[in-house]
């Protein structure tokens, strides 16, 4: 049980962080919405696909609601998100994003599941820590409330994503988060229309762009998966890991150079797996 949740929660880390630097990668030459709209258009396409190869029942309505929610809430969280990298420096998003959102659903976890052993509370302050470490930019200035507020709601939304998906009672994986990209895509075409953001991507980015949204449907049935078999709080902490794939990925393949200081959060990244598992 304890592997299984240590795997799945990690793959999901991997494949979010993999989506998020694909993604990135793709939004410096087009447009942040059009990335955002596509690749969660190829998640839709790709779960309801999988839903009946698979032949999962459709879920009772509730259970729709609840991934309908869901979706918009994690959408909610990535356009606060978007919307801060592009006021704020990254070094102060980031890692209050990441830690936000993993600080809420391990603490509904606790509350909901009673307290974690005692190495996997300590294996929870060096994921922080070591995410922290891992995104945090040593030019940023020093928090202000003013600067975290879309961070927090960022955060916010990731949390409260990865609470609302794991309240399906269905046993089926792929329906509910149908009616996650059922809810976001209609809400971020809104958006872009409004925002006069609608703009068509260069075809070469094309396939980055698609292969963003497989990554980002990975890590949501990977974070189910691990959801479903522990604890929530441990799913949480280890699918939240993500910044650490994003960074050690540019590091590899955009020669970005990595700091002291982010190869000892990847350290305490790599101290928490094995205390949480």
């Amino acid at each position: 049980m304890e592997l299984s949740i240590a795997i799945f929660g990690l793959v999901a880390a991997l494949c979010w962080g993999a989506g998020d630097f694909s993604g990135g990668v793709a939004t410096k030459r087009n447009g942040v919405m059009i990335v955002a709209i596509i690749s969660q258009a190829i998640g839709l396409i790709i779960l309801t696909v999988s839903a009946i190869i698979f032949k999962e029942n459709i879920p009772p309505n509730t259970d729709l609601l609840l991934g309908a929610v869901a979706g918009l809430c994690g959408g909610a969280g990535l356009l606060a998100l978007y919307h801060a990298l592009s006021v704020e420096k990254m070094g102060i998003v980031a890692p209050v994003t990441a830690v936000w959102s993993a600080a809420i659903p391990m603490v509904f976890g606790m509350i909901t599941e009673g307290m974690p052993t005692m190495s996997q509370l300590i294996g929870f302050a060096f994921a922080f820590a070591g995410v922290w470490l891992i995104s945090r930019d040593e030019t940023s200035q020093r928090l202000e409330l003013e600067k975290i507020k879309l961070p927090l709601l960022a955060g916010t939304g990731f949390g409260l994503f990865m609470i609302l998906i794991d309240q399906v009672q269905s046993s089926g994986i792929f329906w509910p988060l149908v009616g996650t990209k059922m809810a976001t895509i209609p809400a971020f075409i809104i958006v872009a229309y409004y925002g006069k953001k609608l703009t068509i991507p260069g075809i070469k980015y094309l396939p980055l762009i698609v292969l963003a949204g497989i990554l980002d449907i990975g890590g949501n049935v990977f974070y189910v998966l691990a959801a479903k078999t522990g604890r929530l709080d441990i799913a949480a902490i280890l699918a939240s890991l993500y910044p650490a794939v994003t960074v050690l990925l540019a590091w590899v393949l955009l020669k970005e150079r990595l700091k002291n200081r982010q190869w000892i959060g990847v350290f305490a990244v790599l101290v928490a797996v094995m205390l949480i598992t």
